[in-house]
């Protein structure tokens, strides 16, 4: 049975170890051969539905990786989290830790509780355009106090209540709640905590709107009513000892999640938080059998019931307090859920488990021994019992993400939920290691060629013969028509499968990117596959994850230099249809995405990106600057624009020079964005200077280093690599910027719509 680790302090930490190479496989010709493994089909006119971003999300993803995925959203969770204090900083770390209050890291919290570590929380997902899922609690109890150091409170003194058969290496006074193998009785809740309210969380809420306004206005947009309540009596024992009722998680519910919407009625609320089989079914006083406490209310299933009842509160409140069922779920196979890349028969099992998320003929190998079928399960009891009701699952985590064999599991995962419908996920126990193949798993979705390009936003028809050996996943850009394939090779064997293709009209080439054994440090991009208007044939290497991009024959594209499969199609698309660019030539019409910047056309990309796209530069006379403009004569009013604006300071000084020839580095490219972004007088905060792996305080552009880790944590320019050594991206400061990196900076800058 899985708890959730204590999250600040016994974080996962995932060991990326080097896995055995297998070489990559050339693609075929789209010639029919026969072929080895399985036949796999895609039908683009079938079973159409929007996949939600939510999907992709994590818990506690750092803020790199939450940069570099485009991160959609991320949840502040855990057992840690049912105690967590606002206004104190401190969190209770339950059972996890001998049920200490811990202080988290603050410098000053005579500030609190602006500044706190749930403020920073939201902090970080506001600089990655990330929304936030928070933690409320509804168990009643908060931490009393602050204290900085040890000894601090806890549930289970050993001065107060004798020895015990665990105590705390550094505060020996702390002991786990337990002597000779019994659990103890009748401690007082009060050593550590204060009874609280609804009202607790009205208040929080309230802070929250007053630092970042609320959900509709780009606030706290999720809240997760508290976390695992049918666990309390065991990771929260020392102010919950009794076992949750059916009762007691409806007026929780009703009490804390009616108060939410009061405060922000955008809100969006996440319940019951449940960690696992036993409690879809049974309530926490039933154990994980049927009980006298089902049998009080119908010998109802405990989610169908808990829908029933929320159901039944909009009904006679005219207010829906619950915006998604959230389910927790994990491997429950031996060895499966683990750091760990285990034997052989765990990875084989690791690699088949995945079916118990939709596969009704799939009976769990594990303790559950029948069919779980998690997500068609959930459609079902909302369907049946709260119509209307979205689906998320905020905990799941198939193990060895430091592995291929977990990459692979996590990349068949998130094709799952999108072919399956379910709205919103979070991956448990995220690694922080940028390089983890599991992180590679989420970038094959979310930003494969480094420039933002994702996988398909609207899925379609998929299958394969046998799913075990080969996977395959399909959706179709909403904005393009391209039609994207994520294909998985579970086995140790390169296979050769046909695809048969219908509903759709392709280009005669296809882009390829692969994660595979033979490279876990990238992506690599492979030579172009030849497709037919009824399919291909291709090999996969063994143990890879394949991502195919065919863009529709049927895509019209503005510029004829920027086909619809290009990575930056469509940034330069949303720079033209909101009238930033007219292109580099009329005839024909042209955009010329690998010119590079220079500073005379960087002045009209500022100038209209700061001042809106119909700006007209001023008029003669123009004699600021004391620059030779042969050749540049149409770029000198755009250059006195930017001085009149305030947008530059020239190239140098004495005389003041423009010098529009001068080609954009990267590092100039950051100020421009980010004074685009937030105006003429922006400052960035200080860098930390350790984020980049290439960008040493003796690099001659260090003096751009808090506008050059802004820019890429604001998502205005990504990293130019990963360094193989630490795992750190680079920014490569000296790099020049072209015209296609142009418009994806300026584009989000200026947020503008993508076509």
């Amino acid at each position: 049975m899985k708890h959730t680790i204590s999250l600040f302090r016994c974080l996962l930490i995932i060991v990326m170890l080097a896995a055995c190479a297998f070489g990559d496989v050339p693609f075929a010709s789209a010639t029919h051969s026969a072929a080895a493994g399985p036949a796999l089909s895609v039908n683009a006119a079938a079973d159409v539905h929007a996949i939600s971003p939510y999907i992709y999300g994590m818990n506690f993803a750092t803020e790199a990786i939450a940069a570099d995925l485009n991160l959609p959203v991320r949840r502040w969770g855990g057992n840690s989290t049912t105690r967590y204090n606002w206004q104190l900083d401190v969190h209770n770390t339950g059972a996890d830790w001998y049920y200490e209050n811990i202080p988290e890291d603050n410098a000053h919290p005579e500030l609190l509780p602006n500044g706190s570590a749930s403020d920073e929380f939201i902090e970080q997902d506001r600089r990655t355009s990330t929304d936030t899922i928070m933690t409320v609690p509804l168990i009643g109890w908060t931490p009393k106090a602050r204290r900085e150091d040890h000894p601090y409170d806890c549930g289970f003194k050993v001065s107060k209540y004798g020895a015990q058969d665990s105590t705390d290496y550094w505060d020996p006074d702390c002991g786990n709640g337990w002597h000779n193998g019994v659990q103890l009785t009748g401690n007082n809740p009060t050593d550590t905590s204060v009874a609280i309210t609804s009202s607790f969380v009205t208040a929080w809420i309230n802070h929250l709107k007053g630092n970042y306004g609320t959900a509709a206005n780009g606030g706290v947009m999720f809240y997760n009513l508290d976390n695992e309540p049918m666990l309390w009596n065991s990771t929260h024992y020392d102010v919950h000892p009794n076992p949750v009722t059916y009762d007691e998680m409806r007026d929780k519910t009703y009490a804390y999640a009616a108060a939410i919407k009061a405060a922000d009625s955008s809100a969006q609320t996440l319940g019951p938080v449940e960690w696992g089989w036993c409690a879809y079914f049974y309530s926490a006083a039933d154990g994980c059998y049927p009980g006298a406490d089902r049998a009080a209310h119908g010998n109802m299933d405990f989610v169908p019931w808990y829908l029933q009842q929320m159901k039944a509160y909009e009904q006679a409140h005219g207010v829906r307090i619950l915006d998604y069922l959230d389910l927790h779920v994990y491997p429950q196979v031996d060895g499966v859920y683990s750091d760990s890349l285990g034997s052989a028969a765990v990875q084989s099992a690791r690699l088949r488990s995945t079916r118990q998320l939709w596969d009704p003929s799939y009976v769990h190998e594990g303790w559950i021994g029948q069919p779980v079928y998690l997500i068609p399960r959930m459609e079902d009891w909302a369907a049946n019992y709260y119509p209307g009701t979205k689906l998320a699952i905020t905990e799941y985590n198939w193990g060895a993400l430091g592995y291929m064999n977990g990459a692979l599991a996590q990349a068949d995962i998130l094709g799952i939920f999108g072919r399956e419908g379910l709205d919103l996920a979070t991956l448990w126990g995220t690694p922080d290691d940028f390089n983890a193949p599991g992180i590679f798993a989420f970038r094959m979705y979310r930003n494969y060629d480094g420039a933002g390009s994702a996988f398909g936003d609207t899925s379609v028809q998929s299958s394969s013969a046998d799913q075990s050996q080969l996977a395959v996943y399909a959706a179709k850009r909403s904005a393009s028509g391209t039609l994207t394939l994520m294909v998985i090779n579970k086995t140790a064997s390169t296979i050769t499968s046909d695809l048969a293709l219908s509903g759709f009209q392709p280009v005669d080439t296809a882009q390829v990117y692969r994660y595979s054994s033979a490279n876990l440090g990238a992506i690599v991009k492979q030579a172009d596959q030849a497709v037919t208007s009824s399919g291909f044939t291709a090999s996969y290497p063994a143990n890879s994850i394949t991502l195919i991009v065919i863009p529709s024959s049927a895509s019209q594209t503005t510029f004829v230099d920027v086909p619809a499969d290009h990575p930056l199609y469509a940034y330069i698309q949303a720079l033209y249809d909101n009238g930033y660019t007219a292109g580099c030539s009329t005839d024909p019409l042209m955009y010329c995405p690998d010119t590079i910047l220079d500073r005379a056309q960087s002045a009209v990309f500022m100038l209209r990106g700061q001042m809106g796209s119909g700006y007209t530069p001023p008029a003669a006379p123009w004699n600021t600057f004391g620059d030779d403009w042969t050749g540049f004569e149409w770029a000198e009013p755009w250059a006195e624009g930017m001085w009149q604006e305030g947008l530059t300071q020239g190239c140098q000084s004495s005389p003041l020079m423009f010098c529009p020839s001068n080609q954009l580095p990267r590092v100039e490219a950051s100020v421009f964005g980010l004074r685009m972004k937030y105006g003429v007088n922006y400052t960035p905060p200080a860098a930390s200077g350790t984020l980049f792996a290439d960008f040493p305080s003796t690099d001659p552009s260090y003096w751009a280093i808090d506008w050059a880790e802004q820019a890429y944590l604001d998502g205005l320019l990504p990293a130019c690599g990963t360094d193989s050594a630490t795992g750190k991206p680079m920014f490569c400061p000296s790099q020049l910027v072209d015209r296609g990196w142009g418009a994806y900076l300026i584009v989000k800058a200026k947020n503008l719509p993508l076509p």
